[in-house]
Order: C-alpha cells, then structure tokens, then sequence
C-alpha cells in the first residue's frame, strides 16, 4: 500500500478535482478504510454544492461507502484489520449527548455528516468513526451494499415507521433511487404494494420489483385511486416535490401515516379535516442507526433485494453526480473504487 491515495474533492459549488493526498493514520476512536465502493447520493449536494459552513475548504464528497478496515486507532475494541465494513450518511454518534444517553443515536446533539462535515467515501480512502461502522454480510458484494447504505435504509427504516398489518396495503410515491428499493421492501415484508409515478412508462418494472398496483398521477388523482382500493396504512414519498405529497394524505386508511423520505424545498400543504377526521399523521424520516443499517443488510441479503446501478470508475466521480443531479440515473449510481 502506498503512502498517497486518490480522491476527488469538492470546494465551492460544484468545483470538483481529481487529487493525491498523503494516507493517514486513524486517531483515538476511528479506523482507516481501503475504499471499494461508494454510492452516489442526492445528499452529496451538501458537500458538492457549499452547503456547509465554510464551502472554501475541500471536502471529499459521499456517505454510501464500503471497504476494509487496514488500520484501527487506539480505542477501537470491537473492529479489527481486515473487517469489511459500510459507512453511511451519519459518521458516528457521541454516546454521550441527551439524545445518545436515552438510545437516539440519529438524533445525536453531537454527530458529523460523512461527505460534508467530513471526508467521505469518493476516494480509495478515508477515516471513519467506530461508532458509525456498519458490518457487511458475508457474501454481499461491495458494489451491491453501498446503495443500501442510504438510500436502502432510509426506505426499509420508513416502513418499520409505518402501523401496517401483515399484508396491509402501501404506497410508494416515486419510482427512483429510493422509491425502486421501497417497492421490493414493503414486498418482502408481506405488504399489498401500490406503486405511484407520473405516466404509465415505468408500470412493467414496478411490478417486477413486486407492485400489485400502478398509480399513474398524471392520469388520475392518486389519493382518491388510493382510497378506492380500501385506503392505505402507509404511504412513503420518495420523488423531492412537496406538490407531488399533498394529494396523498386522503389516500390514508384511518391511522394511516404518510412518512417522508423525499427532501423536498417546496412545502407539503394538509387539508386539517384530513387528518383529524380518520386520525392520519405526518412523519419525517432520517436514515437509521448502524444497528439498524445491519438489520436491513442482512434482510437485503436474505430476501434478494437489490438496487439497480450504473456502475462508474472513481475518476468520473463528477461527471457521475452531475448524472445523478439531473435524474437521469437508473437507479442508483456506484463508483467502483478500483477502477
């Protein structure tokens, strides 16, 4: 192993390189990742695009990253050399905070954001915290897990959100990087699936991926679709369009939740009737802890679940978030950390 690795950095907005930087040892409490897969995700604009505190200096971007451990730091009693390990979009609680202290470990007071706060996965290399290492089955190909990482488990966690009966009926809204995966998990775990998307172009692939039903919202009002076939217990909206949300929430059955996961910049407007009247709610949901990610690794594993990926080498790492940025992906987009 040399002394310098490569990764591709972001200063600014949007102001990419290609760079060499000299490999580090881990300090107290972190590890040293040889890189070999990293997913690319909507939430690398926040590194990408300068939206963090001083965008003038360099960050490497991406949170869906997974490779080995070639270095443990003082403090680290649990990972070792040589353990295959993911990391995710939150670099690792503090343990220590109000929220860490009553078992909140998302919600820690004190938690860093990998590919923003700190140097994230679009290199062969990079430090990660302990408390944040998520372990990858055997078995599950590196390429095929670091999607999961985010985008696969801010979806399973969104459906553990939801109060559904065995074989109760979901909806997922947007079919993309989030809502491909959502589809397979709420059809793994025994669910009536809906699939809603704008058009009937991508009605073939849902149901392959295992929809019982198509929503076409261009053609037809998807809450009132949802309502006449019995009202579902939980809906997750995946496409970042506040409008997109709102015709959903009559579509709830009594005690329905309708769970975001789509970071939309425009707002979700609620009938009040809507939900008081039925006792429907609203629900935001961020990524889970590195327990949970393992949890919903090893589901993946188990029952087949994969995303569908574009696979790139690590220095077209801009050209493959521009890519990701337009919507243009199908469905995710995953460097190859070795090519």
């Amino acid at each position: 192993m040399g002394d310098v690795y490569r990764a591709v950095q972001a200063t600014g907005a949007h102001d990419f390189e290609l760079v060499e930087r000299e490999r580090v040892e881990p300090g107290h409490g972190h590890v040293r990742i040889r890189v070999e897969a990293c997913g690319v995700c909507h939430s690398d604009a926040l590194g990408a695009e300068g939206l963090r505190p001083d965008p003038s200096t360099p960050v490497v971007p991406g949170h869906e990253v997974v490779g080995v451990i070639d270095a443990v730091g003082p403090g680290v009693g649990t990972f070792e050399i040589g353990d295959r390990v993911g990391v995710g979009f939150l670099y690792g609680h503090c343990g220590e905070c109000e929220h860490c202290r009553r078992g909140d470990f998302v919600n820690c007071l004190d938690q860093l954001r990998t590919g923003s706060d700190v140097d994230g996965g679009y290199a062969e290399s990079m430090i990660a915290k302990a408390s944040g290492l998520v372990r990858v089955p055997d078995g599950m190909a590196p390429l095929d897990a670091a999607p999961l990482l985010c985008a696969g488990l801010t979806t399973f966690m969104g459906l553990t959100d939801v109060p559904a009966a065995p074989g109760g009926l979901i909806a997922v809204q947007g079919i993309g990087g989030l809502g491909h995966l959502a589809i397979q998990y709420a059809s793994r775990l025994g669910h009536e699936v809906v699939a809603i998307s704008r058009g009937g172009g991508k009605e073939e692939l849902v149901r392959r991926l295992g929809a019982d039903h198509y929503i076409d919202s261009e053609s037809e009002d998807p809450g009132r679709a949802l309502a006449a076939l019995g009202g579902a217990a939980g809906i997750l909206t995946t496409a970042t369009s506040g409008a997109a949300m709102s015709p959903l929430v009559p579509g709830l059955r009594e005690h329905g939740r309708l769970v975001v996961l789509g970071a939309a910049q425009d707002p979700l407007a609620v009938q009040p009737l809507d939900l008081v009247f039925g006792a429907r709610s609203l629900q935001g949901r961020l990524t889970g802890t590195p327990a949970q990610n393992e949890d919903s690794l090893r589901f993946s594993r188990r029952h087949g679940i994969r995303s569908v990926n574009e696979v790139v080498p690590l220095s077209e790492a801009p050209a493959a978030y521009g890519r990701m940025m337009s919507g243009k992906a199908r469905f995710r987009i995953v460097l190859d950390a070795a090519a």
